[in-house]
């Protein structure tokens, strides 16, 4: 690079005579800690897809180790400006090879990756048309909503490079967001990596495959990208991403075809009808292939539950409120808690899990959430809490339980969402409380 770093690249071709105007291209983006070789979600890598879908259908096709990663040199700064000029240069050279038709060039990224190609686009890189997958679009709601950090997703994320591979800036950010320091530093780094609020009036043709059930980056990161998208753009919803999601193996075919018919479309400029309507798909969970399309956002409802009566909330304990058993349905949109709460002796955060307790007994988690609550004292406050939009099919017969404390792992020892704890000594009272659940009017789900 510009700057002395080597980065490592693939570049491939396809055989046969190029088009009169050179070969449509594409870059491609891995996640984070994986390298152009290695497997992430469904056993995907950069190299496999470019070798097994767009190659072989007539594109040229550029993979490369992020800075950091695998072969290539460099620090990491989390899709910080110097992989941002990376980016730039590789799609610099890429429209300078011989032919190459530099006019139709795509650009395929995967979480860490699809943080990246958004960050590009917006930034001007001229790519025909766009595809990410399981990524985000707002980094601190991603990581920090409600100003309260989501600690088990940090680390988990953290280690997925070596330490000493950080640009040291991000080591020291890294360190005040464990310790719940929201600093103005720590906000302008996230806002820097947030495409957003960039995105209203964005015409690139935009393909978005998002988890369903995605604990890093939820439904919601794609949805309010879509919503305010004004090109052609496809949501699709599938059981891909990160933890819990199950990312089957035959359900890559499908969206990789997805992603193949939506360069075909835009970058090839095959006619088709593909992307003159706004559509949302959402793949049943388990995967079936069955794949329900909708024309803009699915239709919902809401479900309103109330819980009356007070419970004390200690520093290492719960307050647990379960509801009546519920009919089959499949949340969509984000739930909100709302509650009254107090505190004579600070409580600094509060995190709710919400689960469905199946009719065997066993505990799905739907979602979690939480927020900062330092500002909280003894005169009683209503307060909102605003849960990550995890789309989860819950049985018939089941009953939704809202477990309230200071960590995610209270609720199961298992779930590592939030690990912070609050001082010993905290003691909060929560009241009435009511929760409101989005769900679909007709489940796509068994």
């Amino acid at each position: 690079m510009d700057d002395g770093v080597p980065i490592a690249v693939t570049y491939y071709t396809p055989s046969g005579t190029p088009p009169a105007t050179g070969w449509p291209a594409v870059m491609m983006l891995h996640g984070l800690g994986q390298t152009r070789n290695s497997f992430d979600i469904s056993n995907w890598s950069a190299n496999r897809v470019a070798e097994t879908y767009l190659v072989p259908n007539g594109y040229a096709v550029l993979t490369f180790d992020a800075r950091a990663h695998g072969q290539s040199g460099g620090l990491f700064s989390l899709d910080g400006p110097r992989e941002l000029q990376d980016t730039i240069n590789l799609f610099h050279w890429l429209m300078s090879r011989p032919n190459i038709d530099a006019n139709r060039i795509g650009a395929f990224g995967v979480s860490y990756g699809g943080g990246m190609v958004w960050l590009a686009t917006v930034y001007g890189v001229p790519f025909a048309a766009i595809a990410v997958a399981a990524t985000w679009t707002d980094l601190r709601e991603a990581l920090e909503p409600q100003g309260l950090v989501r600690s088990g997703v940090i680390v988990g994320f953290s280690q997925s490079i070596p330490q000493s591979r950080y640009d040291p800036t991000l080591a020291g950010l890294l360190q005040e967001m464990l310790s719940e320091h929201d600093t103005p530093a720590l906000r302008t780094f996230l806002a820097a990596r947030s495409v957003r609020p960039q995105l209203r009036g964005f015409n690139i043709p935009t393909l978005l495959l998002q988890g369903r059930r995605d604990f890093a980056f939820d439904a919601d990161q794609a949805l309010s990208a879509f919503k305010l998208l004004t090109g052609p753009k496809r949501l699709y919803f599938g059981n891909l991403g990160h933890a819990p999601a199950a990312n089957p193996p035959d359900e890559l075919q499908y969206y990789a075809g997805e992603v193949l018919h939506w360069f075909d479309r835009f970058v090839k400029r095959v006619p088709s009808t593909l992307g003159s309507r706004p559509n949302v798909l959402l793949a049943a969970d388990p995967w079936t292939r069955k794949v329900k399309s909708f024309v803009g956002i699915p239709p919902t409802r809401s479900l309103r539950f109330t819980f009356n009566g007070s419970a004390t909330l200690t520093a290492a304990g719960k307050v647990v409120r379960t509801t009546a058993s519920v009919p089959h349905i499949e949340t969509f949109g984000a739930p909100t808690v709302r509650l009254r709460i107090s505190t004579r002796t600070q409580y600094r955060h509060l995190v709710v899990v919400l689960t469905a307790v199946r009719p065997d007994g066993s505990e799905l988690v739907v979602t979690d959430g939480g927020a900062a609550t330092s500002t909280l004292g003894s005169k009683v406050r209503t307060i909102t809490l605003r849960l990550p939009d995890e789309i989860t099919s819950i049985p018939r017969g089941s009953r939704l339980r809202l477990t309230f404390a200071a960590t995610s792992t209270v609720q199961s020892i298992a779930n590592l969402v939030y690990l912070n704890s609050v001082p010993d000594a905290s003691t909060a009272l929560i009241g009435r409380v009511t929760l409101t659940l989005p769900v679909l009017r007709k489940p796509v789900s068994p």
